[in-house]
C-alpha cells in the first residue's frame, strides 16, 4: 500500500495530472515544474541559513546545541529499563 500526501489515491493524482495538462498544456508543465523546483531549493537554502545562524548564535551564548546526545542518552536509559524487565522474563522460560 502506497501512502500519498494528503491521503490522495493514485487515480486522484492521475486525474489532477490530466487536468493540469488540459489547463496548461504539455509545453508549459516543465516550466512550471522548474519554477517550483527553484522555489523549493530557495526555501531549503533559506531554512539552512536560518539554522546555521541560530546555531552560531547559540554557540556564542554557550548554549548546548547537540540535542542528539540528550536523546541518545534517554533512549539508552529506556533500553536498559526494558532489558532489566524483559531479562527476568526471558530467564523464566
Amino acid at each position: 500500500m502506497v501512502i500519498y500526501p494528503l491521503f490522495i489515491s493514485g487515480a486522484e493524482i492521475a486525474f489532477i495530472m490530466f487536468i493540469l495538462v488540459m489547463v496548461f498544456g504539455a509545453d508549459k508543465i516543465p516550466e512550471i515544474a522548474r519554477g517550483l523546483g527553484k522555489g523549493m531549493r530557495t526555501l531549503r537554502n533559506a531554512s539552512n541559513d536560518i539554522k546555521s545562524e541560530i546555531q552560531k548564535s547559540a554557540e556564542k551564548q554557550g548554549i548546548d546545541t547537540d540535542v542528539s546526545k540528550d536523546i541518545k542518552g534517554e533512549i539508552d536509559k529506556v533500553k536498559e529499563d526494558i532489558e532489566e524487565i524483559t531479562g527476568s522474563v526471558k530467564r523464566r522460560f
